[in-house]
């Protein structure tokens, strides 16, 4: 996993393939610590007036990646939020650069049957909506390891409920030596 020699890291950040518990996960542990939750897709469809899987399919994946980058800047200025970011979001350092500036990456992963079975029938998914699921998912993860292996940790979710993932990054982000409760 990476490491920084960050300072003020107040928000925590969680990056990872879809499937693996973002945003289910991200909102638990913005309730348990007292904290406001971020979607930084939510913020990318306000700002487009679309749904993503609308801004894919009219504007491409290279728009929408532009858009996802402004709204990365706009999330490194906030303080002290749980932020579910988007899948691809570490595929562009500017975007890594600028919420590590302010914050702890967390990467949450999963089997690569899992983020099938967890992904399975989800329209709303535009990268997955091919012929073989699974293939794209095992292509899109091998050519964003190298991106996710930039977080200052990693939880597998495969097993784990909710909650015991929630309780792993409180006890990671007490680790972390940096500012973060």
């Amino acid at each position: 996993m990476g490491t920084s020699s960050r300072s003020g890291n107040s928000n925590i950040i969680l990056v990872g393939f879809m499937g693996t518990g973002k945003t289910s996960v991200a909102k638990e542990l913005a309730r348990r610590l007292g904290r406001r939750y971020v979607s930084m897709d939510r913020m990318i469809e306000e700002r487009e007036r679309m749904p993503v899987a609308e801004i894919f399919s009219k504007h491409g994946e290279a728009h929408f990646r532009d858009v996802e980058s402004e709204v990365a800047k706009e999330v490194a200025d906030m303080s002290d939020v749980v932020v579910d970011a988007g899948g691809g979001v570490v595929t562009r350092d500017e975007n890594v650069s600028a919420l590590t500036r302010n914050g702890i990456l967390i990467c949450l992963t999963a089997s690569v049957d899992k983020i099938v079975e967890r992904t399975k029938g989800r329209k709303h998914r535009p990268l997955l909506n091919v012929e073989d699921p699974k293939a794209k998912i095992e292509e899109l993860l091998s050519a964003r390891k190298s991106f996710y292996a930039k977080a200052d940790r990693e939880i597998d979710t495969s097993a784990l409920s909710i909650s015991e993932v929630v309780d792993k990054i409180i006890k990671e982000v007490g680790t972390f030596p940096k500012e973060i409760p």
